[in-house]
């Protein structure tokens, strides 16, 4: 269960929304173990806080894949009854908990129970599923609780086994009532971190994390954690993506070395700005034409918008010259950053997850001088002196 910092029902979700700044919660399905500190072997004052996580990253992957050979090898299996060798889709630990999810999840917002009919959220989770895809993404905002009924109604018909799935939700907005809203135990069934505890020691969520706080509370919320022997926050759940980076690629690489805190990131295509239809302006058919997205317009429109608009279009040549599309290329940047757990897509057709999920193909082919030349594009990378290994 996330507690995040989220927008009303139906409204921007955004950093630049001051007015949204609320919390909310998330719930995941898997046991968990406290994150144990890290060892302090190999300090190299070179590597960034980025270059810290993605090594230890590389470490941990290949801890598991000695683990998984181990455990095949007593079963008399092979790698190929596995679902990441069946379907090509990576699976990464959320933070340093032993949860496994797929690099790529599906989200909810805006499509289940309002932009797209209930047929097509069914075939867009079939298509995520068969897919490799084990990670879904609702809220009990989302269609003011219509998203999560229709989640968990596709995954009863489907069949599909529950244990094979990670469903993470987020509390906050709920019903009308004062007493149906926040984070009070009264809502999630006191304090956020007992109520998350609680949560959890009954048995309706295995972990629990953040969404849209800050490193401070993030790290406020482990202290008390740790102090009342309570249960502490696994992720937290952010938006990144090529024009927001700060926070993903500075702030949490600390959590994580840390307290283990992993990154669940969300919106890789900026509200549908990355995917390249605005750039001519706002076409009518499309959401920021809608009225109730008039603050998406109002970015796409602004000077700020035009400079994304054209940096996009420099980096067109790259996504041609390894042969994706835009989408697919800002998707496999989100996913080389070896410290984002998984990615959330946001997709209203079939057409557009069949082609973000196509990102997997392109990841391996972000080497570092493909980072180094969209860098040199965007001209924003995050840079941080901060030495936290101490």
């Amino acid at each position: 269960m996330l507690a995040a910092r989220t927008g009303a029902a139906g409204g921007q979700i955004s950093e630049e929304n001051p007015k949204l700044r609320k919390l909310s919660g998330f719930s995941v399905g898997s046991k968990d173990k406290s994150p144990k500190k890290a060892a302090e072997n190999g300090k190299d004052s070179s590597l960034s806080p980025l270059g810290q996580t993605q090594l230890r990253a590389r470490q941990l992957a290949l801890v598991r894949e000695v683990e998984m050979n181990w455990y095949l090898k007593l079963w008399e299996l092979s790698t190929e009854h596995t679902t990441a060798y069946t379907t090509g889709m990576p699976h990464r630990n959320l933070g340093k908990s032993g949860l496994r999810v797929s690099c790529l999840g599906l989200g909810t917002w805006v499509t289940f129970g309002g932009q797209i009919s209930d047929e097509v959220a069914e075939r867009l989770m079939t298509i995520a599923y068969e897919s490799g895809v084990n990670l879904f993404d609702t809220a009990e905002v989302y269609a003011a609780g219509k998203a999560e009924v229709i989640l968990g109604s596709i995954i009863k018909k489907k069949g599909w086994r529950r244990s094979s799935l990670v469903i993470t939700t987020k509390l906050y907005w709920g019903g009308k009532a004062e007493t149906e809203r926040g984070l009070s135990r009264k809502h999630i069934i006191e304090e956020i971190v007992r109520a998350m505890t609680h949560v959890i020691n009954q048995g309706m969520a295995m972990y629990w994390g953040t969404s849209r706080w800050s490193a401070m509370e993030i790290m406020e919320a482990y202290s008390v954690a740790r102090q009342f022997n309570m249960i502490p926050p696994v992720c937290e759940q952010a938006e990144y993506h090529l024009f927001q980076r700060e926070k993903v690629e500075v702030q949490l690489p600390e959590l994580y070395h840390k307290i283990g805190v992993g990154a669940m990131t969300w919106s890789p295509l900026a509200c549908g700005i990355i995917s390249g239809k605005y750039g001519n302006g706002v076409p009518e058919s499309s959401r920021a034409s809608l009225k109730c997205y008039q603050w998406l317009k109002e970015r796409i429109v602004s000077e700020e918008g035009r400079k994304q608009q054209n940096k996009l279009k420099d980096l067109s040549p790259i996504a041609e010259r390894l042969g994706c599309t835009l989408p697919q290329l800002a998707v496999a940047w989100c996913l080389r950053n070896e410290g984002v757990s998984s990615v959330l897509l946001g997709s209203s057709t079939p057409e557009q997850l069949i082609e973000n999920l196509g990102a997997i193909q392109v990841l391996p082919k972000m080497t570092s001088h493909v980072v180094n030349e969209i860098d040199n594009i965007l001209r924003n990378k995050p840079y941080s002196k901060k030495d936290y290994r101490s």
